[in-house]
């Protein structure tokens, strides 16, 4: 597993020393842990995890430390910069990565030999690069799901689980995120999204946003990018800085990425079988873990959460009264933070 270092130095990763470009995450929601000064990586690297994909990866914390693994959202998300201040840079060796096609990691935006096993196959690429043998996984969202299926399959690999927002990738999870629950919650949101549809394609806007987000032709799959996002982030907070997306259309920045690597992962239900991370989940028994949750999460509503705690009976649930789904929400950061420190320390 070649391995290509990045100086630590800086965060302003532009060219590898192939020449290849390491581009930053963008278009995400921003998420405030502390106002205490930056945690920066003590060591940042590329790493080849074959079928031409390097993943790029990150060293936070006390090196030599309690190891643990982040794992973003999306997918596609990037791992971003709060996220360090999850762990205690004095006691954890914290690992943060790019899953494949997302933020830094090589080839951008790539769909190609992207599945779920392949990131939980370079997830145990990345553990034995660096030669540890358990670890502690943290992760939100699509993070969540990855967490959980890289713990079903090597439950002796993990020390503990700290979740937020619970996803555990199924059909109708996908359809009430953009389809039922905005339908009942966010009906002026649903309008709008509905309404950058031709009259022909509403009768089923999920499918339709897939196909366009699919299609090669810019002028059909740069609109929908904008418009999905601008919807997925407005939907993530319990409070949205605007209620309807009139807007979504009128920026000429950058595409944000995560609409389509996560429409090739919706389009393949998330390469799981159906049922199977809770089906499967009594393969957790044994791991500790504590599920972060907010109440009024539209996009990873408690349900799922607590379905999941029903079998595994080594977590516990922390509900957060006043929050959505982003990690910037009311408490939930804090309260990720202090998981993250008890699991370390048992």
């Amino acid at each position: 597993m070649p391995a290509i270092a990045i100086p630590s130095n800086s965060d302003r990763i532009t060219f590898d020393s192939l020449g290849i470009p390491l581009r930053a995450a963008t278009q995400r929601m921003p998420e405030q842990v502390s106002s205490e000064a930056p945690i920066r990586p003590f060591d940042a690297r590329m790493l080849d995890v074959g079928h031409g994909h390097w993943l790029y990866v990150e060293e936070v914390g006390a090196r030599g430390g309690i190891p643990a693994l982040f794992l973003h959202g999306g997918p596609g998300g990037g791992a971003q910069h709060a996220h360090r201040s999850l762990f205690d840079p004095k006691r954890i060796h914290a690992l943060l990565f790019d899953q494949r096609g997302a933020g830094r990691s090589h080839p951008y935006l790539s769909i190609e030999a992207n599945t779920t096993d392949h990131l939980i196959a370079d997830m145990e690429c990345i553990r034995a690069h660096f030669g540890i043998e358990r670890w502690l996984l943290v992760g939100g969202s699509w993070g969540s799901t990855l967490a959980l299926a890289y713990a079903q399959r090597f439950p002796e690999r993990v020390t503990g689980l700290v979740l937020r927002a619970v996803f555990l990738g199924t059909r109708a999870e996908t359809q009430w995120a953009f389809v039922e629950g905005p339908k009942l919650f966010r009906p002026e949101l649903f309008a709008d999204f509905l309404a950058f549809l031709p009259e022909d394609e509403r009768s089923d806007p999920l499918q339709a946003y897939l196909r366009r987000l699919a299609n090669p032709d810019t002028a059909v799959h740069a609109p929908a990018a904008r418009m999905w996002n601008a919807y997925e982030r407005a939907l993530s907070t319990l409070v949205p800085r605007y209620a309807r997306l009139e807007s979504a259309l009128a920026g000429d920045g950058p595409l944000p990425p995560t609409p389509f690597i996560e429409a090739h992962y919706i389009r393949n239900e998330f390469f799981l079988a159906p049922g199977q991370l809770l089906g499967e989940a009594t393969r957790l028994k044994g791991i500790p873990g504590v599920i972060v949750q907010g109440r009024y999460d539209l996009l990873c509503p408690p349900k799922s959460a607590y379905a999941l705690t029903q079998v595994w009976t080594d977590c516990r649930l922390q509900i957060m009264d006043n929050a959505g789904h982003c990690m910037s929400e009311p408490g939930v950061a804090e309260a990720m933070a202090e998981a993250v420190r008890k699991l370390a320390g048992r």
